[in-house]
């Protein structure tokens, strides 16, 4: 039985550590087309992370090789670029990473490391046109207000090419679902990175660096890595010693509803549900089987959301038997990607096997 906190701002959310906190979200709330600010999952990597912060006196700083360094408070953000929203769909690198076999070193995340949110901020382009970007410039890092426990340890920094933080996807949030961020998730304001693994959404931004040359740190060079082969996925006993950094989601379908708990009642039906996400090519199919993969038929999918949004899917299943149930679910998207029936890496990153629900009916 893992163990529950309740922190400022957050529901009851089940802890997988407190310094840093590392909070996941009950699947009770994936449910609905957003998930409820008190109930976003939690991550940070270091325990130095702030929990008050003056607007007053905030400034985001865009430094590096630009014409013009800015210093942007809180204010500017909201009054002298152009807002933009949209629902984007957020996942931890190491989401499910405890249902991998052989077990990996990590936090040990079910599904919950994830969920989707209306955000509302301004596109990073926009504010680096204001700063006027080199022309040298080959990429900007991001980096915010949480530090490191020791002077030696390096920043939490993440860097997208200039070509990537030039193409009007990724965007500087302020709100979140209507409301200022929680100050767990980000508060005054994060980087959100439509398609991509959380770990580029930096919270508590307050600096991006312009540079020349690329960033070279640990969060870069040694983790969030994953093996150069098909499907990121390697042999448990020889382990890939080549690795690219770890960048935009697979496709992947999950069930959110029934859980493996409940009991199911022979005749009785019920609806099968769950969310499927991807790079943002766009969800096109999921598939449901309700014997073990032995055969499959497609669950209805829900209106899309968004670009970069989870897509929800259902199914209505009568069990017409007691016993034992292996059901199975996969999704497809507009490019032809699906989800494999077996990877494994040492990280423990990017989950997109093929997902099993066992449950019972009586």
């Amino acid at each position: 039985m893992r163990p529950w906190a309740r922190y400022p701002e957050k529901a009851d959310l089940i802890m997988l550590a407190d310094r840093p906190p590392l909070l996941e979200t009950p699947m009770r709330y994936f449910t609905s087309d957003l998930t409820p600010n008190d109930a976003y999952f939690v991550r940070w990597h270091y325990a130095g992370l702030p929990t008050h912060i003056d607007l007053r006196t905030f400034r985001m700083n865009v430094v590096g090789a630009v014409a013009n360094p800015l210093q942007l408070s809180f204010d500017d953000l909201l009054t002298k670029f152009t807002p933009v929203s949209a629902v984007v769909f957020s996942e931890c690198a190491g989401n499910s990473r405890s249902f991998f076999r052989p077990q990996v070193p990590g936090a040990e995340w079910t599904n919950g490391a994830m969920g989707n949110a209306r955000y509302q901020g301004v596109l990073l382009k926009d504010v680096l046109k204001m700063a006027g970007v080199s022309p040298k410039a080959v990429e900007a890092s991001f980096r915010g207000l949480d530090e490191p426990p020791l002077q030696s340890s390096p920043h939490f920094e993440k860097p997208l090419t200039i070509e990537h933080a030039m193409s009007g996807d990724a965007f500087i949030a302020y709100e979140m679902n209507g409301e200022p961020l929680p100050m767990l998730n980000g508060f005054p304001i994060r980087l959100v990175v439509p398609g991509w693994f959380a770990t580029y959404w930096v919270k508590a931004l307050s600096q991006i660096t312009l540079r020349t040359e690329p960033l070279n740190n640990f969060w870069v060079s040694t983790a969030y890595r994953v093996p150069i082969t098909p499907g990121n996925t390697e042999d448990p006993k020889h382990p890939s010693e080549s690795t690219t950094p770890l960048t935009s989601y697979p496709t992947r379908a999950v069930f959110v509803s029934p859980d493996s708990a409940t009991k199911l009642s022979k005749g009785v039906s019920i609806t099968v549900e769950g969310i499927a996400v991807d790079d943002g090519s766009g969800i096109r199919r999921v598939e449901v089987s309700l014997d073990g993969g032995r055969t499959w038929s497609d669950a209805r999918l829900d209106r899309v959301i968004d670009k970069y949004s989870w897509r929800r899917w259902r199914m209505d299943w009568r069990p017409t038997k007691h016993g034992n149930y292996s059901l199975r679910c996969r999704a497809t998207n507009a490019a032809g990607q699906t989800q494999p029936d077996y990877e494994w890496n040492h990280g423990g990153y990017r989950r997109s096997v093929i997902e099993t629900l066992d449950v019972e009916v009586v």
